[in-house]
């Protein structure tokens, strides 16, 4: 009886282990394995709230990412797919002693991109790269650095404080729409809009970065939203703006991804 039940259990945690990993696998196909990188940091004078970027969150701190942040190479970015994607990072030790702070990892977001300088640099493609805020990098390295690290990183799930963030940009007839701090993957696959007046969800289409956009107007009315992530997850945030709405403004929803 008791062999039965040991070899029950095991079967159990391996169906457990394995149904895991293909969850994980989702992810545009990586899972979560552990991967090789480098990373570089932003230059001292360069604030990791700096607006603008190629994600357009105008400040990370109001997106809700913080200072752990990064710039990723083309390959990761995928043309501002990744805008939002979390990556667990820890120096490797074993390549690079001399720098790296040993069993230390940092988890970032996504925010920006590295750009090639086609000339044999770091985010030059194939190379698999990341650009870190200055906290993060030396959350992982020594400070007394030679600014350039090899590290191994992986996909993990993205933990957010507070609810998923709709902060309204556009006109009338051009309605842009930035979304952040999305737990879960992080990364949004699609995304709707419905207004109190319209029975059906209108597809946007990304515009650039986080900001997703549509051409219907719907100012005075309470607005809904339905996201996809990259992991097939997906849920409806339903009346998380209200008809007195005004661009430029933000709201949060009270559920989020897991």
């Amino acid at each position: 009886m008791a062999t039965l039940l040991y070899n029950a259990s095991f079967f159990f945690w391996q169906l457990f282990f394995l149904l895991l990993g293909f969850s994980f696998a989702g992810i545009h196909g990586r899972g979560y394995r552990w991967l090789d990188a480098h990373a570089t940091f932003y230059g001292a004078n360069q604030s990791p709230s700096t607006p603008g970027g190629a994600c357009g969150y105008e400040n990370t701190f109001s997106a809700g990412f913080g200072t752990n942040t990064a710039a990723v190479s083309g390959v990761l970015f995928r043309g501002g797919d990744a805008c939002g994607a979390c990556y667990q990072l820890m120096c490797n030790y074993r390549v690079d002693p001399k720098w790296c702070l040993r069993r230390r990892s940092i988890s970032v977001t996504a925010t920006n991109f590295c750009p090639p300088n086609n000339n044999g640099g770091w985010c030059d493609p194939p190379r698999q790269h990341f650009d870190l805020s200055m906290p993060a990098f030396f959350r992982i390295a020594k400070q007394a650095n030679e600014g350039i690290i090899p590290v191994l990183y992986r996909r993990v799930a993205c933990r957010r404080k507070g609810g998923v963030r709709f902060t309204l940009k556009g006109q009338p007839n051009f309605n842009m729409v930035m979304i952040s701090n999305v737990g879960g993957s992080g990364e949004i696959k699609a995304a709707w809009i419905r207004g109190s007046k319209s029975r059906s969800w209108v597809a946007m289409r990304r515009n650039w970065g986080a900001n997703w956009q549509t051409g219907v107007d719907l100012r005075s009315q309470t607005l809904s939203f339905k996201l996809l992530l990259a992991d097939a997850k997906s849920q409806r945030f339903l009346n998380v703006v209200p008809s007195s709405w005004q661009f430029g403004q933000s709201f949060a929803s009270k559920t989020q991804f897991i």
